[in-house]
Parts: C-alpha cells; structure tokens; sequence
C-alpha cells in the first residue's frame, strides 16, 4: 500500500519550529517509518537541497494535493516549480540535524498554500472531469480547495487543492467563444451555476502564518548592507520616540518621601506626582513659623503671602479666565468673607483685598470690638482702599446665595468665640446660604465645627485635619528650607512650579 502513494504531490506540516514543507513523494519506508520529498519546497520556498526525509512522529499533519494518474509517466524526482504554484526565490533551507524535525504526532486540521483564482482575459471556460485522478483516503482534507469550479476562472495546474465536492480533479479547458461571438460582461460576472459554488471558505489565516515575515526582512537587510544601500530596518528595530515631557536622559530614581518629620505624623498625604506629605502638630507648626518670624519672615510678610495664595485659590474655584474677563463685567462674583478677631481673621482680609482688586465683589463680616490686634486694624485699613464692602451685623450679609463662601472665623486657641452669639449667627447663616465654604487654615479641635467646608487651605504644611475639612489644598508661604532644618524637618519642597497643590488623603 505504500508504493501507491508514490509520486503524489504532498504537503507535510511539521509544526511551528521547522514550518510546512510540499514536495513529491520519492519513497515511503514502512520499516523504519519515515517518508522521503524529492525537490522539496520549505514555507513556499524552494530548497537547495535535493530531498528531504521525515519520520512519522515528527509529522503534525500530511495533506495530499494530488495523486498521479495512469498517465503521468514523470519520474517522481521531476517536480516542477509550477506544480507548487510557488515563485522561484532562492533559500537554503535543509533538514534538521538528523534530518528531521521534532513535532507533535497528532493529525491537526491547517491550510496548506494556496492560489487565489484571478479573473483571466478568457471570456470563458469550460469544465471537465478527469476520472483517472480520486482520492480515496478518509482523512484527506477538505479545506485544502481554493479555487472555485465555477466559470470564468481559472486553474493553474490544478496542483494545490483538491477538489471537497467531487472525487475527481478538476481541469480547465478553454473554450474561449461561444458560437463565434464573445460571451457578454453579463454572463463572465453572473454566468456562475449556483450548485458549483464552494461550500468552503479561503483560509487567509493559514495561508499567511507561512509567510516567514523576519527571513524576508533579514533578507532585504542583508541585501541592502552588501549593495551600501540604505538599511530600512526591521519592524523590531525602530528608534525609541519621546514626549515632548519626556526627558531622553537617564535620571536618578524618584525619592518619594522626601519630607521628615521629627515626630511619627498622625496622618499623611501625597501630591498628584505620588510626593509623601506628612501632617505636623499644632504644637510644631507653630514653632516653624516662630523660627521664621526670627529669621525675617514677619507676620506681615506671612499674611501678605497667604492672601496672595488664597486669593488664587479662590478665584480659581470662581471660575478663573472663563468667569473674570471684561466680557463677563454684568456676571461679578460674589464673596462672603467671615473673620473672626484674630490673626487667622487677618489673614481673610489680606485675601478679601487681592479678590477685590480683581473686580470680585466681596463682602467682609467682621464683628465690633472695642480693641483690634494690630495686623487687622492694618490689613482693614488696606481692605478699605478697594471697592469691597464691610459689615459687622449678620442682619447686612446678602440673603441671596453667593457664589463662595471663605470661613476664617475659627483660630487655633480662642476657642471660646464659638460661644459668642454673632458666632453662632454667622454660621446658621453660612448653613442656610447653601454655598460652597473654603476654609483658610482650619484648626484642629476635638470639638466640630459649626460649618462644613468643601475645601480647606493649609499654610507650609498641613495639619491632621478631618474629614469635615474637605478637600486639603497646601500653599506655600515662603518658609526657607534651613528653617524647617532647625525645627528637624528634612525638607524638600513639593509645589514644584505652582504656589498652591492639591493633596489626597493617603
């Protein structure tokens, strides 16, 4: 039974390592189980050398493309390159080291190349059936057959599919005319039998996994070193392309936590770069800005610097350049500004002036007292140079909601004002506005705070705040990093290049 398959054109699937080969079959050894391809082609390419022998168990599937008829007299070593269908491109290909590959046993279900038929300049074709070509094998496959049995296409050679529809193999003979006249576009485009029509599709996929995509382009990188052409490069070698923020250099790894604090913080935050922030006490803080008062940071220079800070803050949450252009002059933002008597009220008023001077319309709630501290009779003698307004009765404060509301009414140790009764009416009247609250350097007390803000700002670095503080936001006021030294902070300074930046609870 071997011997009959002698001379049949076969392609021999041998895995993903050594690729599919086709070829004729020159001998069949049933002893030692292995089969011999005479003028054998690799991957579509045709080998240098002459034959080509596999064992059985290196062979993942075998496919018959054709079987020799009784008048096929060609000696079986004559395989001709049309036979294949496959272009003359050079390649030495071989065997392996003993002169097969190793893969799996098991017959699988693949594709073997094939042509895909192309509309010829014959009008017309007719079809005949040669009896003297059958296949008789139970597991040739039936996906092997490409092209269509149908008029107006043509086959050639008839030598890399076999037909799934019929036993017989098909050849064209033309015809060409038809009782001397040319057949009409009509029937070359429609003139199809629909019973000839293929129930299978092409197999795209198959056929493309046995494009070997790398040889092609090491061979065209090779031609192209030994001709001095230009290499054009692999797909693999392309050069590495940047961002316009992305530096070319190699830097040092990013250091995250780069502020220490001397005491284990009670709670920490980070920047939108990842940058470690810890919270200080208030017993610390309050030493950081001794320290720096002593050095030349006055508490004028500080307030000045969180009014600046704030105010940009604020008129951020306004809306910035889309709310504040001299198109929107009828559309002025209103703010509510609540001060309490104390260096944290003075703070307000420093901000109060800045969004004044930015054509915001701000309304100042600051209570009577007999006796001011200094930095407030000093920032409301500023504040009354702008076109912002100053009450000191609740009963003054607008009854329609205003677009922000700046809480500076609590300080870190006079806790006892929320016991006043304009306090008190301050906030119900913060409550019942229903607009949005920033707090300016909130403190920290085991007692909640009569108002809840939606943003709080913190000064140098922030304190554990709660959660009824909001979203935190950290300005810098301009503390030297020796300063934060001599307190025992290792300090590294994480605005970057902005003065105000969000943080996010960790």
């Amino acid at each position: 039974m071997a011997t009959d398959w002698l001379g049949s054109i076969v392609s021999i699937n041998c895995g993903e390592s050594l690729g599919v080969y086709q070829g004729r079959v020159s001998a069949v050894d049933q002893v030692s189980q292995t089969i011999s391809l005479t003028r054998p082609f690799h991957n579509g390419v045709k080998c240098l050398v002459p034959e080509v022998t596999f064992r059985a168990g290196d062979i993942t599937e075998l496919k018959i493309l054709e079987i020799p008829g009784p008048e096929d007299s060609r000696p079986c070593g004559e395989l001709q390159q049309t036979e294949l269908g496959i272009p003359g491109v050079g390649c030495q290909v071989g065997p392996s080291q003993n002169g097969t590959g190793k893969m799996l046993k098991k017959p699988m279900c693949s594709s073997a190349p094939q042509n895909i038929p192309r509309r010829t300049d014959v009008k017309s074709q007719d079809i005949i059936i040669s009896p003297q070509q059958q296949c008789s094998k139970s597991y040739m496959d039936r996906h092997v057959e490409t092209l269509t049995q149908s008029k107006g296409f043509r086959r050639r050679h008839n030598s890399w599919s076999s037909s799934s529809r019929h036993p017989n193999q098909v050849t064209p003979k033309k015809s060409g005319l038809k009782n001397g006249q040319m057949k009409s576009k009509d029937d070359e485009c429609f003139g199809d039998d629909i019973d000839e029509i293929p129930d299978t599709d092409f197999d795209f996929e198959g056929n493309l996994a046995l494009f070997d995509k790398a040889a092609v382009f090491e061979e065209i990188e090779t031609y192209e070193r030994r001709s001095g052409t230009r290499s054009r490069g692999t797909p693999s070698e392309k050069p590495a392309r940047y961002r316009h923020d992305e530096n070319i250099l190699e830097s040092e790894p990013i250091v995250y936590r780069r502020i220490v604090v001397p005491q284990n913080a009670n709670k920490e935050f980070c920047t939108d770069s990842g940058l470690v922030v810890p919270s200080v006490s208030y017993e610390l803080h309050k030493k950081l800005l001794s320290v720096a008062e002593k050095h030349g940071l006055t508490l004028e220079r500080r307030l000045e610097m969180t009014g600046v800070c704030a105010s940009q803050m604020a008129l951020s949450l306004l809306g910035g350049p889309n709310r504040l252009n001299p198109k929107n002059v009828h559309q002025r933002p209103t703010v509510a500004l609540l001060c309490g008597p104390h260096v944290k009220g003075a703070q307000g008023i420093s901000c109060g002036r800045h969004l004044s001077n930015h054509d915001v319309h701000v309304i100042l709630f600051l209570p009577n007292f007999v006796k001011m501290l200094e930095s407030i009779t000093n920032e409301l003698n500023l504040f009354s140079k702008t076109q912002g307004q100053q009450v000191s009765s609740v009963k003054d404060l607008p009854d329609t909601p205003v677009d922000l509301v700046i809480n500076c009414l609590d300080c870190h140790e006079n806790a006892f004002l929320r016991d006043q009764p304009w306090y008190k009416a301050v906030v119900d009247w913060a409550n019942q506005n229903r607009a949005p609250v920033l707090s300016i350097d909130p403190p920290i007390s085991e007692m909640e705070q009569g108002i809840d803000a939606k943003w709080s700002l913190a000064l140098g670095l922030p304190l554990p705040l709660g959660e009824r503080a909001g979203r935190v936001y950290l300005c810098d006021i301009g503390i030297p990093q020796k300063v934060f030294q001599e307190v025992g902070i290792n300090y590294h300074s994480p605005f970057g290049c902005k003065f105000v930046i969000p943080l996010h609870s960790t």
